[in-house]
């Protein structure tokens, strides 16, 4: 467990390591590139590279902090990946409910499963877990309408990174926040301006707060450059709203 660069959490907790590629954002994982390197690099975690591997040992880590924190759950796997036990999902939800004064994002491109698990399971959605997916493009929009159906939640949110192609229009109704960003790393796609100002457009007019994380490895101008020189700008602004659930955060762009 620990504090991160991610620009929409503070922390990473992952009691779970590894994946398989599901769709098109999984085509240049970064998890997948990190865990290589660090089994590489001889960490006892990732003595298994990126095959799906459970860690009870991590469960407990969040109760070590006292400080209210927000936790990216499984930033380096998939809570709902169909390889993870139910039982071990439970253990999870056990730690979250455990630890209210902390916030969880959980993240999944299995929205199936994670409908499934909150609807049929033991659990409901905790208070203060969100719940998302990652639509990368127009061809998954229906994990949108899946993670929308899921109720009760406080936090319902899309992850549009990488921002693979433009939307024609995205049904954001029971969505409350959406994070966009472009591809990073040596084989990465571009992302056009035009997609991210029609989608921007397409969140204000549902009233849907907008969080643009950066432009990646092609800049604003469509150029290819270093992912920090790209930055996050956006017509020379900083769009990162948070959801109005969310009292720590300030909005900005507004």
């Amino acid at each position: 467990m620990s504090k991160t660069s991610i620009a929409w959490t503070e922390r990473t907790w992952n009691p779970i390591t590894g994946c398989t590629k599901l769709s098109a954002a999984c085509a240049h994982c970064y998890a997948e590139t990190m865990a290589k390197r660090l089994q590489y690099m001889g960490q006892k975690r990732y003595a298994n590279g990126f095959a799906l591997t459970l860690h009870p040992e991590a469960l407990n880590e969040p109760k070590r902090i006292k400080q209210p924190s927000m936790f990216f759950v499984c930033s380096m796997s998939d809570i709902f990946h169909k390889d993870v036990p139910e039982s071990f999902i439970d253990k999870i939800m056990d730690v979250i409910k455990a630890t209210p004064q902390h916030t969880y994002q959980i993240l999944t491109k299995r929205t199936d499963r994670m409908y499934d698990y909150f609807t049929y399971g033991m659990y409901p959605v905790p208070d203060n877990a969100w719940i998302g997916t990652t639509v990368e493009d127009d061809r998954y929009a229906e994990r949108a309408k899946i993670l929308a159906s899921i109720k009760p939640a406080k936090v319902r949110f899309l992850s549009i990174e990488p921002m693979l192609g433009p939307f024609g229009w995205l049904d954001l109704s029971g969505i409350d926040w959406v994070i966009v960003g472009g591809e990073s790393g040596p084989q990465a796609r571009p992302m056009k301006k035009e997609w991210v100002l029609d989608l921007q457009k397409q969140c204000a007019a549902q009233d849907v707060p907008f969080f643009f994380k950066q432009w990646g490895t092609y800049g604003e101008d469509g150029i290819r450059r270093d992912k920090k020189a790209n930055g996050h700008l956006l017509d020379g602004k900083v769009y990162q709203e948070w959801p109005k659930a969310w009292k720590g955060g300030q909005n900005e762009g507004i």
